[in-house]
């Protein structure tokens, strides 16, 4: 006879697609908090292209080109790493536990989850990209599309590891948010995002150097300038690749420990 855990097994594409479109279902009735979480990048934008700008002689659009690749990866670490906070809510509440119980495999509540990143992903990047447009940013159409998978991968690496810290500090709410910004600040500063490392000390270069948001950025921005053969491109990809495989072991180990 089969059992439930057994046809629960069976089924972890189902499974996954199941907790994937529940929790699209609330971003889909409310699309403006996807609008209204470009705020922080658009901060970022406004305030410090025209800065870069003024340093770079006026060049307004190789700013921008410069510029808007680092604030698209903004997006995926400012977005799916506070995204655990989420989580985190649904275990005070119970509604985690009543979840747990359900005919479900426990990775596709991890990857589900974590897939739900790519949507806010794509259409904040595109809103971001239709924004800098009127101010002379251009971009290679193909290498654009490229760079939103790239950003995709990463994104729900990142998610996965945000679900793994929620799920490790669980009601501790000061925690969670604690350790994410101790993370976020020092990876976006040494990431190359805001500004240049080149004139930065030797050890800022260091680091820089195996920081894998630093990849992703120096990779969106030869993608989004058509440059498919720049050898960033390749490391990007093998961070982000690493990124999204460290977080979905690490989160489906978490998910399966959760009680």
């Amino acid at each position: 006879m089969t059992t439930t855990r057994e046809f629960v097994r069976a089924n972890p594409a189902r499974d996954t697609w199941n907790v994937l479109t529940r929790e699209l279902r609330p971003v889909v009735r409310d699309p403006f908090s996807l609008i209204f979480s470009l705020l922080q990048p658009l901060v970022f934008l406004g305030l410090f292209a025209p800065l870069l700008a003024g340093a770079a002689g006026g060049d307004v659009a190789g700013t921008l080109r410069w510029f808007v690749p680092g604030v698209l990866v903004m997006i995926v670490l400012f977005g799916t790493g506070a995204t655990g906070s989420n989580l985190q809510y649904e275990m005070m509440t119970g509604s985690h536990e009543r979840t747990l119980v359900a005919p479900l495999s426990r990775s596709a509540l991890l990857v589900g989850r974590a897939l739900k990143e790519v949507a806010p992903i794509v259409v904040q990047s595109i809103v971001i990209v239709l924004i800098a447009w009127p101010f002379g940013f251009r971009v290679d159409i193909g290498g654009l599309v490229v760079g939103l998978v790239l950003l995709a991968v990463f994104g729900v690496g990142l998610g996965a590891l945000s679900y793994s810290l929620a799920l490790a500090t669980k009601d501790r709410e000061w925690l969670f948010w604690g350790v994410q910004q101790s993370l976020i600040f020092p990876l976006l500063i040494l990431s190359g995002m805001l500004l240049p490392l080149d004139d930065g000390p030797a050890w800022m270069r260091a680091v820089a150097a195996v920081n894998p948001v630093n990849w992703v950025v120096q990779a969106e921005r030869a993608l989004l300038s058509g440059d498919f053969a720049a050898t960033a491109v390749l490391w990007g990809w093998v961070a982000a690749l690493a990124v999204a495989a460290v977080g979905l072991l690490v989160g489906v180990r978490a998910m399966r420990r959760s009680s």
